[in-house]
């Protein structure tokens, strides 16, 4: 376990200074924010657009982070013959894999936090103490679950296709999700059964202090269950290659 955590010291330390790291997962959703919070004035999922941005661009944040970089990165290490070495140490054999979903459960935080507290003294969100840790929490875990899709993602294809299959994948769950805007109509019935929804959905539910559907929850959960269940498949189909 200490092998396992200092490899993923490591990686934090290197992920610091990756400055697209910080564009797409931090800056990019800050200055969307910074842009429509004050912008209109009108209601999405039964709160202040303010409030459903905040959530929405603290999901892309931690979203964006989550998939679309460590699933290139991964591709890369794979390639390079990275994980292959890791392999010869005295590191457990998931070593690897745990310590890309331990730092993804780290890097979701900095884009959380900044855009939340953007909502509360820019975007005028005002709300009881108790609800920002819980609307933390539930877009942390509804965004790291994408670390196992991100395995599956970069074990499953070389670096020249790994970009553009995250990219699809990101556009598809951030539109259909309503992180860009609120969807309506088939988009909307479609959009509902996708993670980034369901996480949005539960933070405004939250807001309004309705009663969040057990639905939403579960929903969070079984995706969870099939990226992870794409990721060992992955790891396993490609063990003996890498």
């Amino acid at each position: 376990m200490a092998g396992t955590l200092a490899l993923t010291k490591a990686e934090l330390m290197r992920l610091m200074h990756n400055k697209r790291y910080f564009i797409f997962t931090v800056i990019f959703p800050v200055a969307i924010y910074l842009i429509v919070a004050r912008s209109v004035k009108s209601t999405a999922y039964g709160v202040s657009l303010g409030a459903y941005y905040m959530i929405a661009m603290a999901t892309l944040g931690a979203f964006s982070g989550t998939l679309n970089g460590n699933a290139q990165r991964i591709s890369q290490e794979k390639k390079e013959g990275w994980i292959r070495q890791l392999r010869l140490t005295p590191l457990p054999p998931n070593a690897y894999v745990v310590t890309k979903v331990l730092v993804s459960m780290a890097t979701t935080v900095p884009a959380i936090v900044i855009v939340l507290l953007l909502g509360r003294f820019y975007g005028g969100v005002h709300l009881p103490a108790w609800q920002w840790p819980v609307i933390a929490v539930t877009i942390w875990f509804g965004s790291t679950i994408f670390a196992a899709l991100a395995v599956a993602v970069g074990y499953r294809f070389p670096p020249d296709q790994v970009q553009p299959v995250t990219l699809i994948i990101y556009f598809v769950f951030a539109i259909l999700g309503g992180l860009w805007f609120p969807l309506s109509g088939l988009l909307g019935n479609i959009g509902k059964f996708t993670p980034t929804y369901e996480a949005v959905k539960i933070g405004t539910d939250v807001i309004q202090g309705a009663s969040v559907s057990a639905g939403l929850a579960v929903g969070l959960v079984i995706w969870l269950g099939i990226f992870t269940v794409l990721a060992v498949a992955a790891v396993r189909s490609t063990a003996e290659t890498v």
